[in-house]
This record gives C-alpha cells, structure tokens and sequence, in this order.
C-alpha cells in the first residue's frame, strides 16, 4: 500500500451554500410577492376587480367583453406628421354591441400607467375609466353607475 495517496472517502460530501456561517439562503421574496405577475397581468387583475364590483349592481356586465390593450389605435395616422397638434390619449373606449360581436369596454394600460405613481392611484384610475366606459355603454352618467364616482 502506497503511503503517498491520501484516503479516500467513502461517499463525496454534499455540497452547500453556506458562506461565511450564515446557513442557507431563504426565499427571494416572501411569499404574498407574485414573483410571476407582469405588469400586464397586474393591470388585468385592476380592470377585473373593477368589473367584479360593477357587476354586483349591473348584471348585464356580465355579456359584456372587458379588455385591455396597451396603447390606443390610431387610425389613419402613418406617421407623426399626421397627428394633430395637440391630442388627448384616450384611457378607455366603449363598444356598443352588434349582431355578430357583443359590447366592449377596452382599458389602455400605458396611458394610466403614465398618469399614476404607484398601484393604489392606478386602482383608482383604472375603476374611473371602467366606470366611465360602463356609464357611456349604458347611457347613463357615471355616478349612477358607481354611487363612489370621483369621490375617493
């Protein structure tokens, strides 16, 4: 037996992450953080929690399609040139129905997303757009849609 060999070891050790004593790392986040929600998601669930307390007190809500889309459409402007001077972007359109589709509300995420700073004013934009876009749908005004219009 060669005494130059040092000894093998019967099974490899495991290896570990733990630097400098610390023990091993925790999550990256806690868990009431949605790691996986994007922007885009974060807002769908705004216009969702919006809908869900309209249809409360409008049923008929509830044929109608809610969507969002992250900045209008301009029709008819190809380039910039085009555009007028001064324009407003819209937050929100309102479809009426047709025979072959049903009506639709679309909420423009980019437009509110500028306009707020963090998530609780974006809350309250995107359920002022909602309900702007209900009372135009119904032909009514927007404080008899939601009772709670303009007042928060």
């Amino acid at each position: 037996m060669d005494s130059s060999l040092p000894p093998q070891p019967a099974e490899p050790r495991p290896r570990r992450r733990d630097r400098h004593g610390r023990g091993m790392r925790g999550p990256v986040a806690p868990p009431q953080v949605p790691l996986s929600a994007s922007r885009g998601d974060s807002f769908r669930d705004l216009v969702a929690d919006s809908v869900e307390r309209l249809e409360r007190r409008w049923p008929q809500l509830s044929e109608v399609d809610f969507l969002v889309l992250d900045v209008p459409r301009v029709d008819g402007a190809d380039s910039a040139d085009e555009w007028p001077g001064e324009t407003t972007v819209p937050l929100g359109n309102a479809v009426s129905a047709e025979k072959d589709s049903p009506a639709r509300i679309v909420v423009y995420r980019r437009p509110v997303e500028i306009r707020t700073k963090n998530r609780d004013e974006r809350a309250l934009l995107v359920h002022e757009v909602v309900v702007e876009q209900v009372a135009e749908l119904l032909g009514l005004a927007p404080e008899s849609v939601d009772p709670r219009y303009g007042q928060d």
